[in-house]
């Protein structure tokens, strides 16, 4: 008990606790791998300590957004690390946002500070014209190169000192704003509390990627978004994170056998392209112990493949942004029962509930469904978000009456409890990984002079799982051909969102009521199969 005179201990929590606490454990340990440079523990911690000064020395204070845009560098790591000490909120964007898009998407943050590579200065700089509220603009480059009115982030870090700084949070306290395309078309962000960045982090290390000190992590997507989610929990546990800046298949290969990596999560587009890669078979990849894949479906053939060439090793989650990462998971033992013969559908389960997560699949009237009923994924748990940032109304759609989250994902479950997915509610579809809302497609192509109606379908795709398409009617009179209106969404819509194919039709199927009837269009692409995701 304190005395009369002592001041009594904050109370709160701090996801900086457990890489201080690495760092004192395994201090000389690489924490995180990139290019040819091993960053250990102990310096990790130091620079997450100097960049937490640095940035309340800016005057940066508790609840501020700070934006981050650039591909992977171990830079984002260390300012996540530092942003958790001090209580800011990472603004998580997608380095891949065409101009407009990241302008939409910073202003509806207000960061009071952005933080940009070389790769998107130009575009920070053209984004933030005029931005109310933004105080500094962060250069993860060298100053000089960076032009006038950037920081550069070296110095900042040199003159700051290493002292500890961990600003007790609460649960309830926002952490992050992750940003994904929204079905009006606009850009929304889902709100992840403190309290959802512990229970990330609780459910992989209670099981679905549980390591240690020699564990290597390889992470290839985005780690401003899905991917960045192990990074907490790796950093608990004292393995190394091996970032990699693209994805080349044997560049991949030759990193899991030079380093060798023991887990990786993957996209089924990457490990598509890792099976087509000539030179698989040549490479070590003996040191896999679980290459995990997630963010869209992949077929049982393809899974089948990678089984065969990877080994007994696959493990898949299924998520979103809104559940903090993954809350169904398919493991290995699951896959060696599909495999062996026991269970061979199973393959095309998105698995069983994860850590904390309460996962139903329910009916419109809220009570779960069995059998061959087919229901709506819901989802309630302290991995759950709390709501769509300033979108008060998207908030409210997205939860039921009981405080379910409705995912818009339709789907079955079996006597053991394994999910399957068959089709989706909402208009989303997923594209090697990446969500693309059709509106967001529709309204860039709908400005086009010649075309009068427009419809944006997912189409299946042994690639990417779907593909995006656009169906177009043409103004009468009007002229212009599929390679055109491609050419068209170039720099209006990141590379993911752009249609890969155009079709041409006199008219678009309407419903009773003389709307579009999406699901009528999609049919014809979808035809002859048991599930309408791919």
């Amino acid at each position: 008990m304190p005395t009369s005179q002592e001041a009594p201990a904050p109370q709160g929590i701090n996801l900086g606790l457990y890489l201080a606490r690495s760092a004192r454990h395994w201090p000389q340990r690489p924490a995180i791998l990139f290019r040819d440079r091993a960053i250990s523990y102990a310096a990790l911690d130091e620079r997450a300590n100097r960049l937490a000064q640095a940035l309340r020395a800016l005057g940066l204070r508790r609840g501020d957004r700070v934006a981050i845009v650039s591909p992977n560098r171990p830079e984002i790591v260390e300012l996540e690390c530092a942003f958790y000490r001090l209580g800011l909120v990472k603004v998580a964007l997608n380095a891949r946002l065409a101009e407009d898009e990241l302008r939409a998407a910073l202003a509806n943050a207000e960061p009071a500070a952005c933080v940009a590579g070389p790769e998107g200065r130009r575009l920070v700089d053209a984004a933030t014209a005029g931005l109310p509220g933004l105080r500094w603009r962060i250069a993860l480059d060298p100053v000089a190169d960076a032009g006038p009115g950037w920081l550069d982030y070296e110095a900042l870090l040199a003159a700051a000192p290493a002292t500890p700084l961990l600003e007790p949070m609460q649960p309830d306290e926002l952490a992050v704003l992750h940003y994904t395309s929204g079905s009006t078309g606009a850009l929304k962000a889902a709100m992840q509390t403190v309290g959802n960045r512990f229970a990330s982090l609780r459910k992989v290390v209670m099981g679905r990627m549980q390591a240690g000190p020699g564990d290597v992590l390889m992470l290839c997507g985005p780690i401003t978004h899905a991917s960045g989610m192990f990074i907490q929990p790796m950093l608990f546990q004292g393995a190394t994170v091996l970032l990699m800046e693209r994805f080349v298949p044997a560049e991949i290969l030759a990193a899991i056998e030079r380093h060798r990596v023991t887990m990786a999560f993957f996209v089924p587009a990457m490990i598509h392209a890792l099976l087509a890669e000539p030179g698989l078979r040549r490479h070590d990849l003996s040191s896999l112990r679980l290459l995990s894949y997630g963010a869209a479906p992949m077929s049982a053939a393809r899974i089948r493949e990678a089984w065969e060439a990877f080994g007994p090793v696959l493990a898949q989650g299924y998520g979103a942004g809104e559940t903090t990462g993954g809350v169904l998971g398919l493991g290995i033992a699951d896959h060696a029962r599909a495999i062996a013969g026991e269970r061979p559908e199973l393959l095309e389960a998105c698995g069983r509930a994860l850590g904390e997560a309460d996962v139903q699949v329910l009916d419109d009237d809220g009570r779960p469904v069995s059998g061959d009923a087919i229901g709506e994924i819901c989802v309630r748990g302290p991995d759950v978000f709390a709501g769509y940032w300033r979108e008060p109304a998207l908030t409210r759609e997205a939860f039921d009456a009981a405080g379910w989250l409705r995912t818009g994902d339709l789907a079955r479950v079996d006597h053991e409890g394994y999910v399957f997915i068959v089709d989706r509610r909402k208009d989303m579809l997923v594209t090697g990984g990446f969500n693309v809302y059709p509106r967001e497609v529709e309204a860039v192509l709908a400005r086009h002079p010649a075309v009068y109606e427009v419809c944006v379908v997912g189409v299946p795709d042994e690639h990417w799982g779907e593909a995006v398409k656009a169906v177009v009617v043409l103004r009468e009179g009007a002229r212009a051909d599929a390679d055109e209106l491609l050419r068209f969404c170039e720099g209006r819509l990141a590379g993911f969102k752009r249609p890969r194919s155009v079709d041409l039709v006199d008219q678009l199927p309407k419903n009773g009521n003389g709307k579009l009837s999406r699901k009528d269009v999609r049919e014809p692409y979808w035809r002859g199969r048991s599930r309408r995701v791919n």
